[in-house]
């Protein structure tokens, strides 16, 4: 449920979930579990799951019909759009994909039979100026170095708050107790963030810094390393990189006399945080949303491993380190220390002209690419485990959009903001009756583990695996109809990866036999038999015999608790997948980009007010489709706006009252909370709320509505490098609610009876 991965122990009476509790044993969580895990039960349990398929009627509502009968309305209708243009077909998929072993494996089999290139989904309001920075320097979107949190001396975190997010491009459980443990020893903890976080509270130094300046911070930071020599490559990494004189040449201008003018930290503080940083015998820097979700997201996480490298704290221990993942990595197969590196723009967005990243067209692009009319118009949609209404700049205008579709259909647990436009729902099963293995996230994690859970409870006969869902899919966008040979479908998937894998002489299992090898992975089907061969091909693995002793499936099935791989290991250049075999210090794409910093000094807001929205992280929340399970939601109201004592006075707001949020996209209304834990001329609330328009089939969360925050993000602002949504840094204005003082007296009158009451009052 989240990127933790937090092994969790499960007590059940038959079929019901009655206890959650983290697993002690785990080798990588050792007993953590947070407020998401325990829900876990509530999430079982949950009446409003779906567990047949819908179809939507032409009043709005929904009927139960069967899944043949969904099938033969989805082959109906979108086979013939897919026939005249396949790319009038878009597929959005949600982040908890990320999550999902079905999902990680046969997502892409569905995406490849659609043939469209308008594929979109969360990654492009979230983390891929990350993945595109650390792909031109390095190779490959998933060589992402991460902090070693377990043995650094002195960590800079901006724009992350793990301690609410559990991490984010860092698998880390118990980040709480690895910071503590960090300090214990000696070590220090800096934070620097427009909010004084949960993680700040726990930091040595919390400094603000006006949202959107991080690259300006960042800049002068790597100006003052090489202006006072405190550049410390060594033999290794120098032998290995190219392009250091065009970064000294790039941060010469950006002294920390410019950097404070713009981003609000001095000068002094600069120059102290660079030498600190510098001379700790293992530093490392870590930036997370904050730094991707803004307009200079890709210069910003681009400058974090250069501070890394720049310090000689890149791929060392205690530094900023590439994990081995056991399955999946891409830096692990192939030639060593060489690839094709990283291409982007292959293709653009038919209406702004935005390009392809990683495969993918920005999400902030969607909501034209089906109301604008014209050749390629977007008519039909498939969403798989997203809620784009919710989670997507400009949230009105793709709220529109969605129901001037021709055709939508959605992989979802859940009549949600989004879903309810679709044609035709089709549920997931539960947590517990599928299996695990978090593919995408131990390819972030801190240290390397493997774990592997076979689902808990038998398949529910009314609701197939996801997978099989996925095939069926696959077969109507194949041309094979909605009663596709699933079985000779997923045959064909594994022989298409196990020849994939003979055919790379640095593999284990180069130039064998491919029956043999299909043979030797009977009798698991579906995603078990892919996650076998990954894992038997991978860098820990037994080679299909070639490695006696290594890792399998079958390995991992008998360590319920998990198998520990070890600490990380410097694993340069070997991860290193770029064409020149070297760490692309100044990649093409981002020194261009860097004029736009420049011009961007003295910009400061763009409206009269001066204001600018933030968002922010809760631990009892991931984005927006937890919030149907009490004891989540519970307490007193979270979607609250943060405002500094001075910005409420400047504004004449007060505690409790409501405000009124305006930007260029819209409008809402939202209760104020004052507090000194934003820095003055910032606002924040939290994303993933807004529950209260008509048609979802979510009553906790009705009750709990919130104000979703997206409606005041602007489409047409991006990261221009990697299209990434501007979800920080949002020009507002402020003005009070007049008149309606009791009505929102009330309203949370009803919010804290509904957080109390086992059955939630309506709003």
């Amino acid at each position: 449920m989240c990127e933790a991965t937090c092994g969790l122990e499960l007590t059940l009476a038959g079929d019901e979930l009655v206890a959650v509790r983290g697993d002690r044993e785990d080798v990588f969580s050792r007993g953590f579990i947070c407020p998401k895990g325990y829900a876990l039960k509530e999430l079982e349990s949950d009446p409003d799951r779906l567990r047949t398929p819908l179809l939507r009627q032409r009043d709005g509502t929904f009927s139960a019909v069967s899944w043949d009968e969904a099938f033969a309305l989805i082959d109906s209708h979108l086979s013939p759009i897919l026939a005249a243009d396949r790319n009038a077909v878009a597929l959005y998929l949600g982040n908890p994909n990320a999550h999902l072993l079905d999902n990680m494996l046969y997502a892409r089999v569905l995406t490849r039979a659609l043939g469209t290139r308008n594929l979109y989904s969360a990654s492009t309001v979230d983390q891929f100026p990350k993945q595109m920075a650390s792909a031109l320097m390095f190779g490959t979107g998933t060589t992402v170095p991460v902090p070693d949190l377990d043995r650094t001396d002195h960590l800079l975190m901006l724009g992350a708050n793990p301690l609410h997010s559990n991490g984010s491009l860092m698998t880390a459980p118990d980040v709480r107790g690895r910071l503590r443990a960090l300090r214990a020893r000696g070590g220090k903890l800096v934070v620097v963030d427009p909010r004084r976080t949960r993680t700040a509270e726990e930091a040595d130094e919390h400094h603000f810094i006006r949202p959107g300046t991080d690259a300006h911070l960042l800049f002068a930071l790597v100006h003052v390393l090489f202006a006072e020599d405190l550049v410390r490559l060594g033999e290794r990494l120098q032998a290995i990189c190219d392009g250091i004189d065009v970064v000294r040449e790039l941060a010469e201008p950006s002294t920390p006399e410019v950097a404070a003018a713009v981003c609000g930290i001095e000068a002094p503080e600069i120059r102290r945080l660079a030498h600190e940083l510098a001379a700790a015998p293992r530093a490392v820097a870590y930036g997370r949303i904050g730094t991707c979700a803004q307009e200079f997201g890709t210069l910003a996480s681009w400058l974090v491993d250069v501070l890394n490298l720049l310090t000689g704290n890149l791929d060392r221990a205690g530094g900023a380190m590439f994990p081995m993942g056991a399955a999946g990595h891409s830096n692990a197969a192939g030639t060593p220390g060489r690839g094709r590196g990283a291409r982007f723009g292959r293709w653009r967005s038919r209406v702004r002209g935005l390009g392809e990243i990683f495969g993918e067209l920005p999400v902030a692009c969607l909501a034209e690419e089906i109301d604008t009319p014209g050749d390629g118009q977007v008519r039909a949609l498939i969403t798989i485990a997203g809620n784009p209404v919710v989670s997507t700049p400009n949230s009105e205008r793709l709220d529109r959009a969605l129901g001037d579709l021709e055709f939508m259909v959605s992989l979802d647990a859940y009549v949600n903001e989004t879903t309810r436009h679709a044609d035709v729902i089709l549920p997931a099963p539960s947590a517990l009756r599928r299996s695990h293995y978090d593919l995408a996230l131990y390819l972030f994690a801190v240290r390397n583990v493997a774990h592997y859970s076979p689902a808990v409870l038998p398949p529910d006969p009314e609701v197939p695996d996801e997978w099989v869902t996925l095939l069926r899919l696959t077969g109507v966008a194949s041309g094979l109809g909605p009663d596709a040979d699933v079985s000779a479908l997923d045959e064909g998937v594994a022989r298409f990866l196990v020849e994939r894998e003979v055919k790379i002489p640095e593999s284990p299992v180069g130039g064998r036999d491919v029956d043999v090898l299909l043979d030797a992975l009977a009798p698991r089907v579906g995603p078990e038999r892919l996650l076998d061969l990954m894992l038997r091909a991978g860098p820990y693995g037994d080679g299909f015999g070639a490695r006696p002793g290594g890792l399998t499936l079958a390995a991992l099935e008998s360590a319920p608790h998990g198998v520990d791989l070890g600490p990380l290991q410097p694993r340069l250049p070997d991860a290193l997948r770029t064409a020149s075999g070297k760490i692309e210090l100044a990649p093409a794409l981002i020194v261009a980009d860097v004029e736009r910093l420049r011009a961007s000094l003295g910009n400061g807001a763009r409206n009269g007010d001066g204001v600018v929205l933030v968002g922010r992280r809760q631990l009892r929340s991931n984005n927006s489709w937890m919030h149907n399970l009490p004891v989540l939601v519970k307490g007193k109201p979270r979607c609250t706006l943060h405002v500094h004592p001075d910005d409420a006075e400047r504004f004449a707001l007060a505690d409790g009252e409501a405000a009124v949020v305006r930007s260029r996209t819209g409008a809402v209304t939202v209760p104020v909370e004052i507090t000194d834990a934003v820095m003055p001329g910032v606002v924040s609330l939290p994303h993933g709320w807004g529950h209260d328009v008509p048609g979802t089939q979510q009553r906790v969360a009705r009750s709990h509505a919130g104000t979703n925050s997206n409606l005041l993000a602007d489409e047409l602002v991006l990261d221009k490098p990697s299209g990434n949504a501007v979800l920080n840094g949002i020009p507002v204005t402020l003005a009070p609610v007049r008149g309606n003082d009791a009505f929102f007296r009330r309203i949370a009158r009803e919010e804290r009876h509904a957080s109390t009451s086992e059955t939630p009052a309506s709003l």
